[in-house]
């Protein structure tokens, strides 16, 4: 740990986590402004999402841009594509929601979620049998001793883009499923045991990968790390906002919509100075390199 990487832990970490609110706030503006033709306009968010994706597999090839484009990618593909799938649905079926003291509690396109389970263990079957840098699925290859079995790649077989924008989307999957299922009330609910357990063991979990976090030096990596790490933070915000302990204004974006256009330029300017200090550290490194290639000649 060093002042290099604590600073590019807590820069990835607060872009990712300006970004969640922001996530959540253009869904809510994609169903309130554009009503009637909502499916229309997440439609073309989600293809964004698509055309950045490409974009980022033709023509960005730095790391740090391709890490930033797949995660916003992943971002827009998730809203527009995959949340709006389940309320097209849940229109579709008329399907009501979770009501509590006369106040919707969870929509209904998050109570025919859970639904997408045995696909979503499914694509996890896919990544515990294939090489991975997330720990989550290192562990359970050792525990399992799955690691003979998975052939390794060579790090240009590793683009960076998809890395990032799949991730992005099962972390976002898997963790909305493990709120989902422990909230119904079949299963635990609001103020089950369970529920604290998963609130605090996100806390705790989520303190322990920041930890790590502020040990990495390269700054696109940082920003890979942090994804896991926030969101997995972000299920204690979750059930915080679920227990009425702060109002979720992410969730009402027109009521406080200076509070979310102040997040909106805050990350659009974290996202900036990442920028400009993944160009600093790219020029260092060829200086560095010119310099060693100087010398050996």
């Amino acid at each position: 740990m060093n002042f290099k990487s604590i600073k590019n832990g807590i820069l990835a970490f607060v872009i990712i986590l300006l970004l969640m609110p922001i996530g959540h706030a253009l869904m809510i503006l994609i169903e309130e402004l554009l009503e009637a033709d909502k499916f229309i306009g997440a439609f073309i968010v989600g293809l964004l999402g698509l055309v950045l994706l490409i974009l980022s597999l033709t023509r960005f090839q730095k790391k740090s841009v391709a890490t930033i484009s797949g995660l916003l990618a992943g971002i827009l593909v998730w809203t527009g594509w995959v949340e709006f799938s389940f309320v097209w649905i849940a229109n579709k079926l008329s399907i009501p929601g979770a009501m509590e003291n006369g106040e919707v509690v969870t929509k209904p396109e998050y109570l025919i979620m859970p639904s997408s389970l045995g696909l979503l263990s499914t694509l996890m079957i896919f990544f515990l049998f294939n090489k991975s840098r997330c720990q989550f699925f290192n562990w359970f290859q050792r525990l399992f001793g799955l690691k003979k079995l998975i052939r390794v790649k060579s790090k240009d077989d590793r683009p960076i883009s998809i890395i990032t924008f799949i991730e992005t989307i099962m972390i976002l999957w898997f963790f909305y499923i493990v709120l989902l299922l422990v909230y119904d009330p079949d299963i635990a609910g609001d103020n089950h045991p369970m529920t604290f357990i998963v609130a605090f063991g996100s806390l705790i979990w989520s303190i322990y990968l920041f930890l790590n976090l502020i040990k990495i030096n390269q700054l696109d990596y940082a920003i890979r790390y942090a994804i896991p790490t926030v969101i997995i933070f972000w299920n204690f915000i979750e059930v915080m906002g679920r227990w009425d302990l702060f109002k979720e204004i992410w969730v009402h974006p027109f009521e406080h919509w200076i509070e979310i256009l102040i997040i909106t330029l805050l990350f659009i300017g974290f996202l900036g100075y990442y920028v400009v200090e993944s160009r600093k550290a790219r020029m260092k490194l060829s200086t560095e390199q010119s310099v060693e290639s100087g010398d050996n000649s």
